[in-house]
């Protein structure tokens, strides 16, 4: 490794001289540079169209949007890619076949996003009315028009808008570096095919049908995914495995109706407080998981990402600050420890009775927590399922996968009721491939610092399902910042982030040979 990390000491330093030069990748950037306002105002079409991962009808408006945007570019053999149930979400495919090239590489991003709630944005903000800012909101940004021709147009400025960040700027990035390479007179080094998916927020539930009907069309020696978001410190990184993720809801019960906590209070049992206890058995006051096995089965990571790890500029003094919290939940590991290394249970939002204003006098029916559990190489989602269940059951519940009926909630005091949700298992490429290796000089020829190679990601995706339905390994080149609210209310997305993200990607379809 640390060879590796010597051959990309001096790859920096080249493609620091080079970038000086009328290099292949100054053509992007200028390609870019005169065509900003014009790419800001398409993407801002883009953002403009609703995508919630439910609604059907907007994705596929979103998705004739990419095709129309592909097929103006050149793109060949623009098509949408359905699965095999009903219903399915379809992916939007093309590509580019270049003469003589031996290699072919897929480079995928998605363009479903989070379920929204206009209520929780900023004021001045409206999730699918992209805004522009002069800096993050965070960070004292004021409200802009969009710029014009010949307007300043500062790198730091950010749009706000649904998947401003996760995941338009990937499909975005990806099309209009094919473009500017196109535009210049330029042929990729390898045959290039594209596939934007529409399901990955509903955990790809159809990606693997899609996949598997068309192992011909999508043949590749790898995938390039663009998703996730940049190391803190603005570095550009490349991404070697996700974390796996399932999600359970688990209820547990009191009286059959609210009742009157004055009346009835110290006599009916409160399912509140049955839950917050149960969930106080799961971790301990420094974050340790106390479920039995929970950190079995995990793969450790080789002396390659080992070193790989600890040569990353740790972030978390710098977030920790912005973010405003005094201490981490666990002092026994880094914060990257803590993203890569161990499966992680976190508890996404907790449901009994109305709280505020909107609080009565009441015991409440009942109680729902919503349990996130990611997981690392080596974990399988639904043995790690058991385990919880297994937990619940050893604290004296009766587990049921529906709603009890009268006759047990008579018989046992103690019920959960627990439903799990559809779940996929963590994937991790090997640093050492040669492949692999060329990806890195890629991205390396377009940044002057050092590139962060990271083992696993913190987040999800279902990169799996590349090596076990086509064989194919996966690298994940992200090129948002870090500070983007994915998910959250508040999305945006830095827009020099954008522009260097198109150089990214076309340094990657100019993939250097060895």
């Amino acid at each position: 490794m640390k060879n590796t990390f010597l051959v990309l000491l001096f790859s920096c330093f080249f493609a620091f001289l080079l970038r000086g030069q009328n290099t292949p990748l100054n053509k992007v950037t200028a390609f870019h540079q005169k065509n900003k306002y014009a790419l800001l105002n398409e993407y801002a079409q883009f953002l403009s169209l609703p995508n919630t991962m439910n609604d059907t009808a907007s994705l596929a408006d979103n998705a004739r949007f990419i095709a129309d945007m592909m097929k103006k570019r050149g793109i060949e053999n623009v098509q949408l890619l359905h699965g095999t149930s009903k219903g399915t979400i379809p992916a939007v495919f093309g590509e580019v076949k270049v003469p003589n090239a031996t290699t072919t590489l897929v480079f995928y991003a998605h363009y479903d996003g989070q379920p929204v709630n206009p209520e929780k944005w900023a004021e001045g903000l409206s999730p699918f009315k992209p805004q522009m800012t002069t800096n993050s909101l965070d960070k004292g940004g004021k409200f802009i028009d969009f710029p014009t021709q010949n307007t300043p147009l500062s790198m730091d400025y950010r749009i706000y808008g649904r998947s401003s960040s996760d995941d338009k700027a990937g499909v975005f990035a990806i099309i209009n570096a094919y473009d500017a390479l196109r535009q210049n007179g330029l042929t990729p080094s390898v045959n290039v095919k594209f596939l934007f998916e529409g399901e990955e927020e509903k955990g790809s539930t159809h990606l693997n049908e899609i996949l598997d009907k068309n192992k011909t069309l999508l043949k590749a020696d790898m995938w390039i995914i663009a998703d996730g978001p940049l190391h803190a410190s603005g570095r550009k990184q490349i991404v070697f495995g996700v974390r796996g993720d399932v999600n359970m809801n688990v209820t547990v019960y009191g009286a059959k109706r609210p009742l009157h906590s004055g009346n009835y209070g110290n006599w009916a049992p409160n399912p509140a407080w049955k839950l917050t206890r149960l969930l106080a058995t799961m971790k301990d006051d420094n974050g340790r998981v106390l479920i039995d096995g929970f950190y079995d089965d995990v793969t450790p990571l080789s002396k390659l990402e080992r070193e790989a790890l600890a040569a990353i500029p740790d972030p978390a003094p710098m977030m920790q600050k912005e973010l405003a919290f005094a201490q981490a939940e666990s002092t026994e590991r880094t914060f990257l420890e803590s993203i890569t290394t161990l499966p992680t249970l976190n508890i996404n939002g907790i449901v009994s009775a109305n709280v505020g204003k909107l609080a009565s006098n009441i015991i409440p029916i009942m109680a729902t927590v919503t349990l996130d559990l990611r997981l690392v190489k080596g974990n399988n989602w639904e043995k790690q399922v058991q385990k919880v269940i297994k937990h619940i059951k050893k604290q004296g519940f009766e587990v049921f996968d529906r709603e009890p009926t009268n006759e047990e909630r008579l018989k046992f005091p103690n019920i959960a009721t627990v439903k799990v949700g559809t779940g996929y298992n963590a994937q991790r490429t090997s640093m050492d491939l040669p492949l692999a290796q060329r990806v890195i000089k890629a991205v390396q020829n377009s940044t002057k610092e050092s590139v962060i190679l990271m083992p696993s990601a913190g987040g999800s995706l279902p990169l799996y399902l590349f090596e076990e339905v086509l064989n194919t390994p996966p690298l994940t080149v992200p090129v948002v910042n870090y500070d983007n609210n994915q998910h959250g209310e508040n999305e945006n997305l830095r827009i020099g982030c954008l522009f260097d993200g198109i150089e990214t990607m076309a340094a990657i379809m100019l993939l250097p040979t060895k």
